[in-house]
Order: C-alpha cells, then structure tokens, then sequence
C-alpha cells in the first residue's frame, strides 16, 4: 500500500514543517505526510513509540507504515506487546512477515505469549524455519519466566581456545547474535563452564589461552525461574548479561539488560497499579479508553464498597457511647484518615522491600516490631497536634481520648500495614494485592473500636 493510498498528500509548504509543540498524533490528524515524515526523522525510535502507542489504531497504523524498514523495526521492537499487536493487524501479509521475521526472537515469543492464537499461528506460518525453530521454543516456557526474556542467539565458546580463535568464532558468529558482549563458555556437551567478557579477549595476547581468562562461578539463572527475580539479581550483580541454563546445566540464552529493564518496569507498574487498588492494564495509559480503565478499577472498589460496611457496623455498634458524647464524632474523619495513611504508608514500604529482596518471609517478628515502634513514634508527634485542635473546639477530656487513639492507631495502622504482605508472601500470594485501600478499609475499622473503646474507658460513659 502506498503513501497516497493511508493519507491526503498535499504540495509541501512551509507550513506544513512540524513544529517543536507538534506532536505525531496531531501531524497524523491533519493530514501532512511531509510533515510526518520530518517528524519521524527528527526522532529517536523510542520517542517515536511513545507517540505510537497514544494514537489509535488507524493512526498509529497510517504513521508507521511511513517509516523506512530498518527504521519501522527499531520502534516496532520499543512497543508494548499490545501495541505491537495494534500495529501488526494493519499491515498486509508481505509487510507482516517482513517485520517479524526480522524482530530478536524474545521480542517475538513474548508478543506472541499476549497474542490470539490466529494471531500467532499467523506469525508462526510466516517464519523461516530458523527463526521458527527458535520461537517456538521460547514459546514452550512458563507465562512469567526468564526462557520468555532470554535471547537464544547466543555466541558460547568452547573452553579450550586461544583468544585469537576465540575472537574469530565471535566475528564468525556475533552477526547473529544480539550481544557479544558476554560470551559463555561451555564443555562439549554445552553445559556452563563460565563467561568471559569481550573485553578481557581484546586486551589479552592472541595465544593466551581462554580458560585463563574465564569466571568459573558466574551468577546465572535457569529458563524456568521468574523472569523478575532474575532481573533484580541482574541489577544487585551489575551484569549486562546473565546466562540461562536448563534443569541439567546446559547453556539456553542469556537474558539482557535492556530485557531485564522491561521486566523490573512492568513489575512495577503492576505493584503500583495493586496497590492502589486497580488491576494493571497493557498498552499506553493515554491509549486507554474511559471505559476501559473504569472496568479496571471497579472490581476493587466494589470489593472496598463491601469491606468498609466493617466500618458502618462498628459505628452503629457503639451508637450509645456517641449518644453520650456527640462531639466524638468530630474526630472520628481525623482518627480513620491518620490511621488509614500510617497503615498505607507502612504496607508500601513494606511491599517495596519484599519486591526488591531487603525483607524475607523469616524477617516477620522483626518487621512487627520495628513498624510498631515507628507507628508509635508518629502517633505521638501527631497526637501533640490533637490534644491541642482537641482542647480548642471541645475540651481537655475529649482532647486527651483523641491524643491516647492517636498513639494506638498509628501503632496498630503500622503495624498492620507492615506485617500484611509478609503474610501475602508467605501464603503464596502477590503482596502488592494486600494493597494500601485494603489495609486502609482495615484500620478504619479497627481504629474506631480502640476510638470507642478509648473513650469509654477515660470518660467513664
């Protein structure tokens, strides 16, 4: 298909330049294929799939098909999966396989993971049997694993070379393979003796033996382990590549800094969407619709609907002790929203260390008193406030109840918010679930009965 078959080709004029406040989507809308072409050769490919990825399929289909082939595959391999798909199904079959074939073939296994299985058959059947061969095996792993990540485009050297063999095998091989700058090192039977970096070969003489130069113990992972504890255990050792071996030790790719990125940033973006309460979404946030991004999050406001009837409950329960002191009820928005906030504050801090490894299931009794303490030690300061707002508006009685609840609940909240999601991991569960809404709605209720309860034992009612 051609240019003038996607958009309205109008004489280039000098208005039609973009400029620097254009965006792609508003160029796109407009109609200006000079000016679109400029833009796109004024970016980056990552620059370039960000505009993608806001636009809507027509759009985004219509901008791509304006880049050069080389130039299409850099930004098509800077896409989300979901967006590669948006992109794909407005292509026609030549441009189709044309694309693919050329992707790394991680890139290919994780989008074709995500895709409709008429989507992936169509890639599959589209592929050189090489390519095919590779993809198909990545495909066999586990949803979630580093075999999805890894590159099987690997340049291993056998370990009885001289560094001058050694750098012919990489010129010989390395043209295939997406890095080379790690090289395994592997015995006969490709299990894993080591790495070497192609740094150490470069600078050696050309007769140094390549065992001399070898790590022996290099820290490794294997296909089917979390693709996130790997890319985390990447970032504590500073590797730009780790290799990947299989149940029996032998070598199967190597997974990659710039996959390892991914990993870690989608991992995130999930543990920050859970823990406000929302399932996480694919795709671009400004590519979303409305409709779409509310049925992401009412499942869990429904189930917060429900949680916080804990709350209405308690109320009502100790309607007598507010019939007797009205003014208790002014407190009760400050009471719930301290606590809340400490409880949410504490599970944050906690999931974060979870997820990044400063705080394991055998760290629980430790964690519970550590946050007790740090609850407490905020209950105070914000109770020094209360006693005070207290004694203005409703007297020193009532100003010392919410002083006392103040100091208890910030206590309890931190404590509660801490120790949930050590809970969550060692009950199999995703402690980024046991979220900051759900530990709020918890310590609401809670933080009314030790309010109550607070109340009717100072003033006697």
């Amino acid at each position: 298909m051609s240019q003038t078959d996607l958009v309205e080709v109008r004489p280039p004029r000098v208005e039609d330049r973009p400029t620097l406040s254009d965006s792609l989507r508003d160029i796109a809308e407009t109609h200006r294929v000079d000016a679109a072409l400029d833009w796109l050769g004024d970016h980056p490919p990552h620059v370039i799939a960000d505009q993608l990825a806001r636009m809507d399929a027509v759009q985004a289909g219509v901008a791509f098909r304006l880049l050069p082939k080389d130039r299409a595959l850099a930004v098509f391999e800077e896409l989300e999966p979901v967006d590669q798909q948006q992109i794909l199904e407005g292509l026609r079959d030549q441009s189709f396989r044309d694309l693919v074939e050329r992707m790394a073939p991680d890139d290919r296994a994780r989008m074709l993971h995500e895709a409709p299985a008429k989507v992936a058959k169509k890639v599959l059947a589209g592929l050189s049997p090489r390519e095919r061969r590779m993809t198909a095996s990545l495909l066999g792993y586990p949803e979630g694993s580093v075999g999805l990540y890894m590159t099987p485009e690997v340049v291993a050297l056998p370990r009885n070379l001289t560094v001058a063999e050694a750098l012919h095998t990489v010129r010989a091989k390395g043209v295939n393979a997406e890095t080379v700058y790690t090289l395994p090192v592997v015995d006969a039977g490709r299990r894993l003796m080591g790495i070497v970096e192609l740094r150490e070969l470069v600078l050696a003489g050309p007769d140094t033996e390549v065992a001399a130069l070898v790590v022996t113990e290099p820290a490794f992972v294997r296909a089917t382990d979390s693709a996130e504890r790997a890319a985390r255990l990447m970032r504590e050792t500073n590797d730009l590549n780790m290799p990947v071996v299989d149940s029996e030790n032998r070598l199967v790719g190597l997974l990659t800094i710039d996959d390892a990125v991914e990993v870690i940033e989608a991992a995130d973006s999930e543990d920050v969407a859970k823990q406000a309460g929302s399932a996480p979404w694919a795709g671009h946030y400004m590519a979303a619709g409305v409709f779409q991004l509310a049925r992401y999050r009412a499942l869990w406001l429904l189930l917060l609907l429900f949680a916080a009837t804990l709350t209405v409950s308690v109320t009502d329960f100790f309607q007598g002790t507010l019939e007797q002191a009205a003014h208790l009820a002014l407190f009760i928005p400050l009471l719930i929203g301290a606590g809340g906030n400490a409880g949410a504050q504490a599970a944050t801090a906690c999931v974060r260390a979870v997820a990044v490894g400063e705080v394991r299931g055998s760290d629980l009794l430790r964690v519970i008193w550590r946050e007790c303490r740090v609850g407490l030690v905020l209950g105070a300061m914000l109770a020094s406030a209360g006693v005070l707002i207290g004694a203005l508006f409703v007297g020193a009685k009532i100003a010392i109840v919410v002083g006392i609840t103040l100091v208890l609940i910030c206590g309890w909240a931190a404590t509660i918010g801490g120790t949930m999601p050590l809970l969550a991991k060692k009950a199999r569960i995703d402690p980024a679930v046991v979220s900051a809404p759900m530990v709020t709605t918890l310590v609401d209720a809670t933080g009314l009965i030790i309010y109550f309860t607070t109340a009717k034992l100072v003033l006697g009612i």
